[in-house]
């Protein structure tokens, strides 16, 4: 499914800041190793992700699922001098793809990489976190919320991309639709939070915790 008009699409990225130079080598590297590169976050969503830590102040900041690093290094372009961002991925080959670049500089005092089960590395951090981003597998979006709502700190930012899965929780025709569409539905109901679902790209939602 096509969620936004195409035309529309490329007019409104085209509107957008350009990436970095970091970002387009990351790009180039990332398509040189790998066959598909869809789950780059895209130079909208980072460009979204970079916009919200700077105006929210984050300083502490939680991604599941790293990729090849695109998000992660959006995000900590916007944290200040001390700032934290610790990244979650189980795939070693996406590191090896990741881990140059957040050895340069100011990355490497900025991001910290955990290789595993996000399921298990979330409950074991120390402290609460100013904004946490989602972008996991997507059969376990609902188990990532949960988690993260444990780990967030009031007035704190949840961002989750890929919320629409190419428009297919519509029809909920696969696993992944079920799951994401149970995430929302719970992301709906929950009182303690504020939600913007934005058909940006795969689809972002942006929660706010209250308390």
């Amino acid at each position: 499914m096509e969620i936004t008009n195409k035309q529309i699409a490329e007019y409104t990225e085209s509107f957008t800041s350009e990436e970095p130079d970091i970002i387009k080598e990351l790009v180039e590297a990332s398509d040189e190793d790998l066959e598909y590169i869809d789950m780059l976050s895209g130079r909208q969503t980072g460009m979204l992700l970079k916009m919200l830590v700077s105006i929210s102040g984050a300083k502490r900041i939680l991604e599941v699922g790293t990729f090849t690093g695109y998000s992660a290094i959006m995000m900590a372009q916007a944290l200040p001098d001390g700032g934290e961002l610790i990244t979650c991925e189980m795939n070693e080959h996406y590191n090896r793809i990741s881990e140059p670049f957040f050895l340069r500089e100011p990355y490497r005092t900025k991001i910290i990489q955990k290789l595993g089960n996000a399921l298990e590395i979330i409950p074991s951090l120390d402290g609460t976190f100013d904004l946490i981003f989602l972008d996991a597998d997507k059969v376990n979006y609902p188990k990532y919320y949960r988690l993260a709502k444990e780990k967030i700190n009031a007035g704190g930012l949840i961002v989750i991309d890929n919320v629409l899965w190419d428009g297919d929780v519509l029809n909920r025709k696969n696993r992944k639709a079920e799951a994401i569409h149970e995430m929302n539905e719970i992301i709906r109901d929950d009182k303690e939070v504020e939600q913007l679902m934005l058909p940006l790209r795969d689809g972002v939602t942006i929660v706010k915790a209250l308390n």
